[in-house]
């Protein structure tokens, strides 16, 4: 088709400018930037990171708990699948009962995996162990209980 030898070098032309540019950006800081730390010019406050004047103090790294970036992670997640929702809304009356349908199907999929979440105690944040039924909980009654079948299995051989 005529049409995408043009659409090609279109392309072409713009991956061309764009290798041009990053280039262009290398060499112009590779000219004007600094070359050596032990120039005569360097002093230990060259290191330091710029705070308006105030001497640094501490560490900047902040620890955060697991539980804070699971909810982080479940927030995004959960809220994309909100904008899908609403471009739903948007077609609603063309796509009529067969998408209504999906689109229930669609919450209560949703729905499903956020009681999941909810029964593994991703959601929780409680310090209390008997609040937080995590995987890792899960997991160990789990294990518990398949040494004591092991051992209950051993025990009857032996008899």
């Amino acid at each position: 088709m005529p049409g995408d030898s043009e659409n090609l070098a279109t392309l072409v032309i713009y991956f061309l400018v764009v290798s041009g540019l990053v280039a262009m950006i290398l060499l112009i800081s590779h000219f004007l930037g600094h070359r050596r730390r032990d120039s005569a010019d360097h002093t230990p406050a060259n290191d330091e990171p710029f705070e308006s004047g105030v001497v640094s103090v501490g560490d900047a790294r902040l620890r955060f708990s697991a539980p804070f970036f699971l909810v982080a992670i479940f927030f995004v997640i959960f809220d994309l699948e909100a904008v899908f929702l609403f471009a739903w809304v948007i077609g609603f009356e063309e796509s009529g009962m067969q998408g209504f349908i999906e689109a229930l199907v669609f919450i209560v999929i949703l729905l499903a995996g956020l009681a999941y979440l909810w029964k593994l105690g991703a959601l929780d944040w409680g310090q209390d162990p008997k609040r937080r039924r995590g995987r890792v909980a899960m997991m160990k009654k789990e294990r518990d209980e398949a040494l004591k079948k092991e051992e209950a299995l051993k025990l009857d051989g032996q008899e």
